[in-house]
């Protein structure tokens, strides 16, 4: 996706903070969420820009520095941030939430082009920045769906698309890191998103609605989105039909990159992918730091 420019990317992005902040401003932020101890509070506090956190500011010297530095402690950095701030005024965390979205605007439109495709370490290694950008629409749209458990309105349809659009760039890309040959098409009602990768490197692209051929997984948007974060269990959600796996070998060959990568969006269905196929699951290391 760094390679389809911000012309592309941008509109995905700041449609996506433009729908979250309306959730926000939509909720009660003390309302518990489906995430165990957080609160809405908690989801939009770990995803605002502060004083001693601004996540875009050290991306963006990560890509400067040519990729310099290790994939940060995320599960460390939320229980930093959210302990800092859990009793932060509504307006203060609503203004935080403003400023990731005016950092993200103001590097689209500010930063220098040749950034997009520089390097920068993000937690699942080292990307290229504007797909790390692009990336925040995935977190977006999943942590949408968890206030929309607990009463915002739902993320509109564009805004679910965009966060499929970075899991499948993301993936994509550290399978093309790893020299893994693969690809899959992630399928929703309303078209979906195919990736392809080999140790050259790796293509996406939006596919309309219709016919389903090879390597694919086909849901509604929201339960792709809640399987590949771990918010739904994908085992159960094949046995009740909400989710099918079509070619499902071709999950298997992508499902190393969980161990290459543990906090890569997919990683549950990747993993489910090796242990149902493979029997494999148990080296593929543990899942860490998606909240």
């Amino acid at each position: 996706m760094a390679a389809a420019g911000r012309g592309v990317v941008g509109p995905m992005v700041l449609g996506a903070w433009d729908a979250f902040l309306g959730q926000a401003a939509a909720v009660d932020l003390h309302r518990p969420t489906r995430l165990p101890g957080w609160r809405a509070q908690e989801v939009c506090v770990h995803l605002g820009c502060w004083a001693d956190h601004a996540a875009l500011a050290d991306l963006v010297a990560s890509a400067r520095a040519g990729g310099a530095g290790v994939p940060p402690d995320v599960d460390a950095t939320n229980a930093r941030v959210t302990a800092a701030h859990r009793d932060a005024t509504r307006e203060e965390v609503l203004a935080a939430l403003a400023r990731n979205r005016a950092a993200t605007a103001r590097y689209l439109a500010e930063e220098p082009e040749e950034l997009d495709t520089a390097p920068a370490v993000s937690v699942a290694g080292r990307l290229p920045l504007l797909g790390v950008v692009l990336a925040q629409s995935y977190e977006l749209a999943v942590h949408g769906l968890d206030l929309a458990a607990c009463g915002a309105p739902r993320p509109p349809s564009g805004v679910l698309q965009a966060g499929l659009a970075a899991l499948a760039d993301v993936t994509g890309a550290v399978a093309a890191r790893e020299g893994i040959t693969g690809g899959a098409s992630l399928r929703t009602p309303e078209g979906g998103w195919v990736f392809a990768a080999d140790p050259g490197g790796w293509t996406v692209r939006r596919v309309p609605a219709g016919e389903v051929a090879g390597t694919t997984v086909e849901a509604p948007a929201d339960v792709l989105l809640e399987a590949a974060s771990g918010r739904a269990d994908p085992v159960a959600a094949l046995a009740r039909r909400r989710l099918r796996v079509h070619g499902p070998a071709g999950l298997l060959a992508l499902a190393p990159i969980v161990h290459a990568a543990p906090g890569i969006p997919g990683g549950p269905v990747l993993q489910f992918a090796a242990q149902a196929l493979g029997g494999v699951g148990g080296l593929l290391g543990r899942l860490r730091g998606r909240r």
